[in-house]
């Protein structure tokens, strides 16, 4: 027995399946990782004592008091790197925060 395939259904079909295969497509592109600016490697232990007792951290809990819009940051010239800080030594995070927080002339 032989089925009959209208030229309906294969449009339908394919166009079906052109769909999935372009959502697929567009579930497949990944985010970059988050930027990390964690690693301390170099630091003297004073350096580290200094960004430990003022609580850097790579994320801040309030988003309004992040490194960046803090006025001792200084930003990386490539865009998404670790940037510096004239308070705490070692690579910091645009995203970060800690306590020596001092936001930005405007």
């Amino acid at each position: 027995m032989t089925q009959h395939v209208s030229r309906r259904q294969i449009l339908q079909e394919s166009a079906a399946f052109g769909v999935l295969a372009l959502g697929g497509v567009a579930c497949s592109k990944q985010q970059p990782p988050p930027l990390s600016c964690t690693d301390a490697t170099g630091l003297s232990a004073a350096e580290m004592m200094v960004r430990t007792s003022l609580g850097y951290v790579d994320r801040s809990p309030d988003e309004k008091k992040d490194c960046k819009a803090c006025a001792q940051f200084v930003p990386a010239q490539a865009a998404a790197t670790c940037g510096t800080c004239r308070v705490v030594k070692g690579p910091i995070n645009p995203e970060g925060y800690c306590k020596s927080f001092v936001a930005k002339a405007t």
